[in-house]
């Protein structure tokens, strides 16, 4: 494991130059912008247990924990915070209700497992093999169906308090708009604590529980499940999310390699090994699967500081703070409209950084293999599509991106086969 070296003078970062991973600033810098990661995650990160009913000091720990555990596999070569993922809320949310919370971290278990095991294959194999199984049209039609199956959520929450939750929506909007830099990267923190604010003021929160609690304390624990016989039919609801994990650390290796050094792409294989054990270790204790944060991705360029001691501070600030189950119940005493209102947008977000990777990629949708693809899959999401057997159902997410695998590789070879000219050409060329 490298040691840090100081960079330059170790206060400032000179025009043109970054704070590579292996460097660090003098260490009251270094433990400033280890706390500002923690705030630039902590929107999101206690997001997903308040709208999935997981325990939040729970998800905190383990996020911290997963964090240096990250570091540790990566051989503190890759700078990356992990927090909650938002592409487990759908499944997590319909195995809690037909099958309760320990089949939710089953599923989230059997996630990191297989997750951890495609990593040994990447760190061995490459990656071209997954650039084939799910290449830009597919890969930006999963993560978009994750986030628009999640639109009657954002809508049941938001309605229960329609003025809190648009004026919760309007202040992540402004503060997006309003500001660059840091503020700008943090919108939907911003926005959720003017939402909680107004929330307060016209008495929709509640504060017996967080009076009631300690102010130190270990979290609580739930332990995985595997033994229910409904806990089997509700894991294939969740395999599709390893699809969304790969994109999001794939891509979040690439941004730090094109904006540091080209060889940390060498460390793709053991980012996801790291984040499948960090999701394991979560989901068997109670916590949410993780992810590569794109919150810190942005912190990283706006103070061009990439050292991975800065993660060290985050991952350890982030495990005390879940020690106090007082600060655990003051955020899940955040009220259904706030919920609402920020959901509304970031589940439309999910959405739309799954089109984004089409338009970054030129996805050519002339070609009828490619539009039926993403048509397919999406109206399946919107939808809620589902299909039963007995006591194993498979949800809209399963079915969304099972069509959009079978359409793409059969439709493919059809196409191909009879020289239609419907298959997948290629990115446009300009």
């Amino acid at each position: 494991m490298p040691i840090w070296t100081m960079h330059g003078n170790g206060r400032t970062v000179a025009p043109g130059e970054v704070v590579a991973p292996a460097e660090r600033l003098n260490w009251p810098a270094t433990i400033a912008i280890g706390v500002q990661h923690v705030v630039a995650m902590f929107g999101a990160t206690f997001l997903v247990p308040a709208l999935t009913g997981f325990p939040v000091s729970t998800t905190l720990l383990f996020s911290g924990i997963g964090t240096l555990l990250f570091l540790l596999v990566t051989k503190n070569k890759l700078p990356s915070y992990l927090g909650s993922s938002f592409a487990f809320i759908a499944p997590v949310t319909a195995a809690t209700a037909s099958a309760g919370m320990g089949s939710a971290l089953a599923g989230i278990v059997a996630v990191g497992v297989l997750l951890a095991a495609i990593g040994f294959v990447v760190q061995f194999a490459g990656i071209r093999w997954i650039d084939k199984l799910m290449p830009p049209v597919v890969a930006g039609s999963i993560v978009a169906l994750i986030g628009f199956n999640l639109a009657p959520t954002a809508w049941a929450s938001y309605q229960q308090s329609p003025i809190t939750a648009t004026i919760t929506l309007a202040a992540v909007i402004v503060f997006s708009v309003l500001f660059r830099g840091f503020l700008g990267r943090i919108s939907i923190f911003v926005g959720v604590a003017v939402g909680y604010i107004v929330a307060v003021i016209r008495g929709e929160v509640d504060y017996s529980k967080v009076g009631e609690a300690d102010w130190l304390g270990l979290p609580t624990f739930h332990i995985a499940d595997f033994a229910s016989p409904g806990t089997w039919s509700v894991i294939a609801m969740f395999l599709p999310v390893v699809l969304v994990l790969i994109a999001e650390n794939v891509g979040h290796v690439r941004g730090v390699a094109t904006m540091t050094d080209a060889s940390v792409n060498k460390s793709t294989g053991r980012a996801l090994i790291a984040d499948g054990l960090a999701t394991t270790l979560a989901g068997t204790f109670g916590g949410s699967g993780t992810t590569t944060y794109g919150e810190n991705i942005g912190v990283m360029a706006a103070t061009r500081v990439y050292s991975t001691a800065a993660y060290w501070v985050a991952g350890t600030v982030a495990i005390l703070l879940s020690l106090s189950p007082k600060v655990g119940e003051v955020f899940n005493s955040v009220p259904p409209g706030v919920l609402g209102g920020v959901t509304t947008a970031l589940y439309g977000l999910i959405g739309i950084i799954g089109i984004k990777i089409w338009v970054d990629n030129r996805v050519d949708f002339s070609r009828p293999v490619n539009q039926y693809t993403a048509a397919v899959a999406l109206v399946i999401a919107i939808a809620g599509f589902t299909m039963q057997w007995g006591e194993f159902q498979l949800g809209a997410i399963v079915i969304g991106t099972a069509a959009a695998l079978v359409i793409y590789h059969g439709g493919n070879a059809l196409a191909r086969w009879r020289k239609t000219g419907a298959d997948d050409g290629g990115p446009l060329v300009g």
